[in-house]
């Protein structure tokens, strides 16, 4: 369901139930400058109800095929509701629209409410429909607010997931600097080993000389 569709619906549904009840209290006026300036009224609200009537089809056929099914039959039936106010209207706005409105209900035997069952009919329809579209829009917002409290939910795993990212990458930092540091004391040491062996061979390498040197100065003098 598309919320621009249905805000479009939901003002021409108001405009509706309006215009119905404007084209029934005229109906009754004398003709007057009171009675024009509610035919003029009503002229431009009727305008108006043409162009949202415009707008919701271009919204309609703008929809995927499931959707735009649903909304032109929608729209159908709000250009009928749409013809019959204009019907209504044109009547109201007859020089001999109070006459006709007398002989009519003089031969059809009802009284002015019933002359008006078709209007509060098509205000209930008008209800009906807004409260449906109170709902719908209500379902709508609902489906917003669970996606974005789901997407907040994603958001924080995520974050979570990169802080223990981040605090394992500073352990294996740490390790790597250990090692790094283990492998210098290594090198230090083989170094210094390698250091003592030379000095311990020049050590046994003076005495292998001093002995031989004394074991000759013996037999030298014998």
């Amino acid at each position: 369901m598309s919320e621009v569709f249905e805000g479009y619906e939901r003002q021409y549904c108001e405009l509706s139930a309006n215009l119905s009840r404007k084209c029934s209290s005229t109906a009754l006026l004398p003709h007057g400058e009171q009675k024009q300036h509610k035919v003029s009224e009503i002229k431009a609200a009727l305008d108006d109800a043409d162009v949202l009537i415009r707008k919701m089809d271009l919204e309609a056929r703008s929809l995927q095929p499931s959707a735009k099914a649903m909304m032109l039959a929608k729209l159908r039936e709000y250009k009928s509701d749409l013809n019959k106010l204009k019907r209504e209207f044109k009547k109201v706005a007859s020089p001999n629209a109070n006459q006709a409105s007398r002989e009519e209900l003089m031969e059809s035997g009802m009284d002015l409410h019933t002359a008006s069952a078709d209007q509060r009919e098509r205000m209930v329809m008008s209800v009906e429909r807004l409260n449906q579209s109170s709902e719908r829009i209500k379902e709508s917002r609902r489906t917003i607010l669970e996606t974005e409290e789901l997407g907040v939910s994603i958001l924080e795993d995520l974050h979570q997931q990169r802080e223990t990212l981040l605090h394992s990458h500073q352990k294996l930092h740490g390790v790597d600097d250990a090692i790094d540091k283990s492998k210098k004391v290594l090198t230090a040491m083989s170094r210094r080993m390698t250091k003592h062996k030379w000095i311990i061979g020049s050590v046994v390498g003076a005495l292998v000389v001093a002995i031989i040197f004394i074991l000759f100065y013996k037999f030298s003098h014998h």
